[in-house]
């Protein structure tokens, strides 16, 4: 694992921002942090960093203790901010040549390579530009170094649909050449074609973990019987739950294949059917939103 955190908690008084939370990141895959303000993902990534000490609990990255040995923890990081801050009397091009000369792997070429892909004018000056050409110009110098971990908190904050598009196939290709990437965002489509992994935490506690892959085959299915349910069959029922839906439906909620289930749907009395997947919204939505 590149990334491990065992019951790291962060408390400012009576406050807890991050409450023993254990999460690991296995080397080489995209790993989304999702919850609203406040539900801690900044929190536990300036732990990581070492930029804040925990107030008990531990956590790794690289192989390194991050309170132990932040140096080492950061060279083997690199780190976009949700509010990253750049020289404003630099231009564009001028902030890729500092970087690319201040931080070993961090190559110059690459950055103004991506610069082109995002459609940014480094030519202009930094107080010039737009927040979203800003963060653009952040993500140059972030995604072309050369580092084995990559955290992006918000990445696409303030872009555009077509550039956000762009940084999510920058963050695939990352992943694509062995780099793990640490993607948090409060866009839950984004996460969902993106990632591999998702956490969801909420006031401080991770609340749900999975991989996006299972989670793809969740299924929710609302009929309309004109006759009895009856019985689930045995081989179902530790994957299938039924409930009321509205106006005399019923709800079949699915985490594994769909073909056993449509088997048996097939023996009832149906008058209507529709089969939607559930996705990492309605996950998001047991947690986060009320209903």
């Amino acid at each position: 694992m590149i990334v491990e955190s065992d019951h790291l908690t962060k408390r400012y008084g009576a406050f807890t921002a991050l409450d023993r939370c254990s999460l690991s990141v296995r080397q080489g895959e995209v790993f989304g942090l999702l919850g609203p303000n406040g539900a801690g993902k900044t929190t536990f990534l300036r732990l990581l960093l070492g930029f804040i000490r925990p107030t008990s609990g531990t956590a790794r990255v690289a192989g390194h203790d991050c309170l132990a040995d932040p140096l080492a923890v950061r060279a083997a990081t690199a780190y976009l901010p949700g509010e990253a801050r750049l020289f404003r009397r630099m231009t564009g091009d001028g902030v890729l040549r500092f970087f690319a000369g201040l931080r070993p792997g961090c190559r110059l070429d690459d950055a103004r390579h991506i610069a082109g892909r995002l459609d940014l004018d480094a030519s202009r000056q930094v107080a010039r530009m737009s927040t979203g050409m800003r963060q653009k110009l952040a993500l140059c110098v972030v995604l072309a170094t050369d580092a084995a971990l990559v955290i992006l908190d918000e990445p696409t904050a303030n872009l555009d649909p077509t550039a956000r598009a762009e940084v999510l196939d920058l963050v695939r290709e990352a992943r694509d050449r062995g780099r793990t990437v640490v993607f948090s965002s409060h866009v839950l489509s984004e996460v969902e074609s993106t990632c591999d992994r998702v956490a969801i935490l909420r006031a401080g506690v991770v609340v749900h973990e999975q991989s996006v892959a299972h989670l793809r085959r969740h299924h929710r299915i609302t009929a309309r019987l004109e006759g009895p349910i009856g019985e689930v069959p045995e081989g179902l029922r530790g994957s299938v739950t039924v409930s009321d839906g509205r106006d005399g439906t019923v709800v079949l909620d699915t985490a594994d294949s769909l073909r056993p289930l449509l088997g048996w749907l097939a023996t009832l009395p149906l008058g209507e059917v529709r089969v939607d997947p559930v996705g990492l919204d309605g996950v998001y939505d047991r947690f986060h939103r009320p209903g």
